[in-house]
């Protein structure tokens, strides 16, 4: 170890921690908001990054078909939910956000894959069909349990984990992928070297950190989110939608999962159930942050990347244990702060 090979360690540690920054930001948001611990997350990341870089290659990504299916399948719920009380407005506004916009999308999406689009169109498309996917996935798998415990919200979001891993298996094969970098070129400072991929990484962690303050400090919908994160009961009493503000923090969610992936494929080759080990280091964040704090959630997510980038140095094949033992102190410590609470009798 010398200074070089120190600086070059915590340069790959900042920027994978950046990554697990916005995950863990994600993770905090959905389980604030809606009390569902996001395990697809990873399935978000990993859905953006192979969309992206099945489009770059000029081939259809499954992911767009699902998008619409998820759609159909979201407008029956509703129509169901309110057949008491249909009128046309209900039925082609659902229709509308449900069926026609997916399907618009997955016609564009068959028009540009057979072109091989250039990157910005790759990654809006690829952005786009991601947060439809989150959007459909509130109203199918969560929004009819909202009122549930967090318990079986839990196993909800286990048995969706697995659903999406299979469906990605199906859509991308087992084979890796990688994408063209969002940012080319590179230059040197020092010992160091940034690549226009690490720059944008550093960038876009940072615009969207600026942006989720702006949103939640200024806007009537962030303060929305913040209403029913504080009392979602509350927030019902109030007059706000916490069905919105559940689809509100499920959209925000994949948006997230959805770019990390588009940031991280051109530096890694990812695989279909790569975003779940991913996914983690993000919730390892979010756990260290109390699933509550989103400042130290974003300095937590640091140093997991630091400690992971230091780990593959010194115990390379010990890496991941190390970043997931980082939860024992500090669950430890958690449990010895919190009150005690007596066990309800029978």
């Amino acid at each position: 170890m010398n200074t070089t090979i120190m600086l070059f360690l915590l340069q790959d540690g900042i920027t994978n921690g950046a990554i697990y920054a916005l995950l863990g930001l994600a993770l905090v948001l959905v389980f604030a908001v809606t009390r569902v611990i996001l395990i697809p997350q990873g399935e978000f990341v990993t859905y953006g990054a192979l969309t992206y870089a099945s489009l770059a290659s000029g081939q259809m990504p499954g992911t767009a078909q699902l998008a619409l299916a998820m759609g159909i399948a979201a407008c029956a719920f509703d129509l169901f939910v309110a057949r008491k009380t249909l009128h046309g407005r209900l039925i082609l506004r659902s229709v509308l956000a449900n069926v026609v916009l997916p399907a618009i999308v997955l016609a564009l999406t068959i028009y540009f894959a057979a072109q091989k689009p250039p990157v910005a169109i790759c990654i809006a498309l690829s952005l786009v069909i991601v947060a439809m996917i989150g959007l459909y996935l509130y109203r199918i798998a969560f929004q009819p349990l909202a009122h549930t415990s967090v318990l079986v919200l839990l196993i909800a979001s286990v048995g969706v984990h697995l659903a999406l891993q299979g469906l990605g298996l199906l859509f991308f094969g087992a084979e890796g992928q990688r994408g063209p970098a969002v940012l080319s070129g590179a230059f040197t400072a020092g010992s160091l070297r940034f690549t226009g991929q690490s720059l944008t990484v550093y960038g876009i962690t940072i615009a969207f950190i600026v942006g989720l303050w702006l949103f939640f400090g200024l806007t009537l919908y962030g303060k929305a989110l913040r209403a029913t994160a504080v009392n979602r009961l509350g927030a019902r009493l109030a007059g706000i939608r916490t069905t919105l503000s559940g689809q509100i923090a499920f959209l925000l969610a994949s948006v997230i999962g959805a770019l990390s992936g588009i940031m991280i494929v051109p530096i890694t080759t990812l695989y279909y159930d790569s975003g779940f080990l991913i996914g983690l280091k993000g919730f390892v964040a979010a756990i260290i942050g109390g699933l509550v704090s989103y400042p130290l959630t974003a300095v937590a997510a640091l140093f997991v990347g630091i400690v992971e980038a230091f780990s593959s140095f010194y115990a390379s094949n010990y890496k991941e244990v190390i970043v997931f033992m980082l939860l024992i102190p500090v669950l430890l410590l958690r449990s010895l702060a919190a009150p005690a609470v007596e066990e309800e009798k029978d």
